[in-house]
């Protein structure tokens, strides 16, 4: 006899272990993390005119993909974070089988921004050049509840099975 008995069942165990292991490692790999992108600009890139305030202030066009399991609804936060977390846009109850946002388009209901209305409103630096971060959250719930920024924030974070984030720049027009 080559092996034991005993050596041969230890062996046979360690081998199918490693397997599993190396199987759900490549399974945790191949899963597709959940992304959001835009026509109206590239992330990172600088947001055209026309997206601000200074042009046609219409929100951009995004689309997201990847959607986790068990999503329920999304919600969208447009957020300044070098203007002093300044929120230009919050967006509640987007059905879960919604996958973008045409240009110009409410997907569901809008919360009141920093701007004291519920619209999107596009960037307007004071200064320099500042980040426009486009915020997708899934979220294991039908409807949110909140009609205010801090509200919003408190139940999107409770609530979130995954976030997608893409911004854009925009320089002061002064």
């Amino acid at each position: 006899m080559l092996f034991p008995r005993k050596k041969l069942i230890k062996y046979s165990f360690t081998y199918t272990f490693l397997l599993l292991i190396f199987i759900l490692i490549r399974k945790s790999y191949s899963i597709k993390k959940f992304t959001v992108t835009s026509k109206s600009f590239t992330d990172k890139g600088p947001l055209p005119i026309k997206y601000s305030t200074y042009g046609d202030d219409v929100n951009p066009e995004l689309s997201w993909t990847n959607v986790p399991e068990g999503t329920k609804s999304f919600c969208i936060i447009n957020v300044d974070p070098d203007g002093h977390d300044w929120v230009h846009w919050l967006v509640k109850n987007i059905p879960a089988d919604v996958t973008s946002v045409p240009e110009n388009t409410v997907p569901g209901e809008e919360v009141v921004s920093s701007w004291r209305i519920k619209k999107y409103k596009g960037p307007r630096p004071p200064s320099g050049t500042h980040r426009y971060f486009f915020k997708v959250y899934a979220l294991k719930i039908e409807k949110m509840e909140a009609n205010n920024i801090k509200d919003f924030y408190k139940e999107a974070e409770a609530n979130k099975l995954a976030v997608a984030e893409i911004y854009g720049t925009f320089a002061s027009q002064k």
